[in-house]
């Protein structure tokens, strides 16, 4: 395991792969920048979106859409102009977008948090393919890593306060959700539940905050498989990349410690990698919208 670049995020988020650039990319959402390290060139770019930023997925065009402050946008790849979309909780000043991502049919997914973490403030929206918000699951609190089936018949998603992970029955052609039950629980001795990626296998990965770990979870018997230590307690996310989606790269936090803690822990808020991991991903979702070129 290793650094991926020399730089730490205050809270390091939302690692999403582009396999057409093989393109690392992460959020710094407090500081409001995108992040990008193509591992071809070994380039890394930063991009100020000058907002509080949750979570991006590539488009098809390969722009981004964003989970920001201020609702739902688009991000030009190259120059950072923000083509918002809508606002569905402008009504909330106190909410910010966090995690999000696509989904198997190319809807993008994202949730809500209270800037104080109100209990029940959160919700989960989708953004269809005709950019219609619709909003999914009300009353979370803070809502995170998501993932999907390679069926499509299953949306997994996390509440980090609850300490678990939900399963929904899910409709790829409408997006369409029902049949919420818990299927995972977390020790709270392990660290709250934080951001989650889906291997090939239809095992669930979860990065721990203040676990100082990500792990491997059989969502089907909620059994605990594996483990990866990190040198750093705040692990907010993980996704698989690489030329055969084989190296695993997890995002971190600086958030909240205190001077002893950076002390002892310097790479805190560093995005890491595990070459060669011993398990393989699943490609992440394009957004697929047919007015993106337009609306950027």
């Amino acid at each position: 395991m290793n650094a991926v670049v020399a730089h730490t995020s205050m809270l390091g988020e939302g690692p999403v792969w582009d396999a057409r650039t093989q393109t690392i990319c992460w959020v710094d959402i407090l500081s409001g920048v995108l992040h990008q390290f193509n591992t071809r060139t070994q380039q890394h770019t930063s991009l100020p979106v000058h907002q509080l930023l949750g979570a991006v997925a590539v488009c098809t065009n390969g722009d981004f859409v964003a989970a920001l402050q201020q609702g739902l946008g688009f991000i030009n790849r190259d120059t950072g102009a923000i083509k918002m979309i809508d606002a569905p909780e402008c009504h909330l000043p106190n909410n910010r977008f966090n995690d999000g991502k696509c989904d198997p049919a190319g809807r993008f997914w994202a949730g809500t948090v209270s800037l104080s973490e109100q209990p029940g403030a959160g919700s989960i929206y989708m953004l269809d393919n005709n950019l219609q918000i619709v909003k999914k699951i009300k009353h979370l609190t803070i809502p995170n890593g998501m993932a999907w089936s390679a069926d499509a018949r299953t949306f997994y998603y996390i509440d980090t306060p609850a300490y678990a992970v939900t399963a929904c029955d899910y409709d790829d052609a409408t997006g369409d959700i029902s049949a919420r039950r818990v299927v995972i629980r977390i020790p709270e001795k392990d660290g709250a539940p934080d951001g989650m990626t889906i291997d090939s296998e239809g095992m669930l990965w979860i990065a721990h905050w203040d676990g100082w770990q990500v792990t491997r979870w059989n969502p089907q018997t909620g059994e605990q498989l594996h483990r990866v230590a990190l040198p750093v307690a705040r692990v907010t996310s993980c996704t698989f990349g690489g030329e055969n989606l084989g190296d695993l790269y997890i995002t971190t936090a600086r958030k909240g410690l205190s001077e002893s803690d950076l002390a002892a822990q310097p790479l805190a808020g560093s995005l890491f990698v595990v070459p060669d991991c011993g398990f393989t991903g699943v490609a992440a979702a394009l957004f697929h919208e047919q007015r993106v070129a337009e609306a950027v």
